[in-house]
């Protein structure tokens, strides 16, 4: 098959990159650690030729990249839409990298400027540009990561949203607070851990008291009155139990929501939910930003 564009989702750690064919099937892929912040030292036209040239792309494929290589400290800042930002007018603001053989454009974010609630996001737009081109384009969407992101949708426009920074909570607790003591070397739990989900059934009846239960993480095993094994399971849930009681307060219910997700964060998200009596229905996260990508890219090309 022909290929079509280089599609590429350039975030702040991870570099992915997929050949297309105008269907949408994927000919050729690339995936490494050289996101923005390696990209910023090494060079942004430098890391993306060599995966190009690696699979074998031709020097007339046009590119079209969403994520932080848009960003302000990335290759060229590509500007915010602003909310309510109606997702099908997403390629047709594209920036268009100078100076290049190819055609490289750069997808622009969304940025939220209610000054009781500003946000933004790079990326996750164009995974909801995927989603909608699957028929979601109303409702509340779950993205869950290092910073998830719930959206309201409305026909295909964003009208608001939250980031919710559990993943990197669970970090910095886990490696530099007390609580590593009674963390250390456990894995993250799995959908199915009791612990876990009895944890988020429990905070997202009372999340008031969610950031009073944390030192109990600690305070437990060294009692000798809880299984020291279950910390990160409980780290998790009341996270992640705090995360959907906001999601609650800031949008009024979360009884159906589009789960955009992938891997293991797909199934532990999609428990919890399910934990707290929401329906839940599953947009695989990667076949959403490849579709977001073409989608754009077929409004230009």
């Amino acid at each position: 098959m022909k290929p079509f564009v280089a599609a590429v989702d350039w975030g702040t750690s991870s570099f992915r990159l997929w050949v297309l064919a105008s269907d949408g099937t994927v000919l050729a892929e690339a995936r490494s650690d050289e996101g923005m912040m390696k990209a910023i030292s090494l060079g942004f036209p430098a890391v993306l030729d060599r995966h190009l040239g690696d699979v074998g792309a031709g020097a007339d494929l046009p590119v079209m990249i969403c994520g932080m290589a848009g960003a302000r400290q990335g290759w060229r800042e590509a500007p915010y839409l602003d909310t309510p930002a109606a997702l099908d007018d997403l390629g047709a603001q594209a920036v268009t990298i100078d100076g290049q053989i190819r055609d490289i454009r750069i997808l622009p974010g969304v940025a939220q400027r209610d000054p009781d609630w500003p946000d933004v996001m790079r990326g996750e737009e164009t995974q909801l540009l995927g989603a909608i081109g699957q028929g979601t384009r109303s409702g509340l969407v779950c993205m869950p990561g290092t910073h998830a992101k719930w959206v309201e949708l409305r026909d295909g426009v964003v009208r608001r949203f939250a980031t919710v920074v559990t993943g990197e909570t669970f970090a910095v607790l886990r490696e530099h607070s007390i609580l590593r003591l009674a963390l250390d070397g456990q894995p993250q739990p799995e959908a199915d851990d009791p612990v876990f989900l009895e944890t988020v059934r429990a905070v997202y009846q009372d999340p008031a008291l969610g950031v009073a239960r944390l030192f109990a993480i600690r305070a437990g095993p060294l009692l000798g009155v809880r299984d020291p094994a279950q910390g990160a399971a409980r780290l998790s849930g009341l996270l992640i139990g705090m995360e959907l009681a906001a999601a609650r307060a800031r949008f009024g219910s979360i009884g159906k929501v589009q789960l955009v997700a992938a891997g293991r964060l797909e199934g532990v998200y999609r428990a919890a939910l399910r934990a707290v009596e929401t329906s839940v229905e599953t947009v695989d996260a990667d076949v959403a930003v490849r579709a977001g990508l073409l989608g754009a890219a077929r409004t230009i090309w």
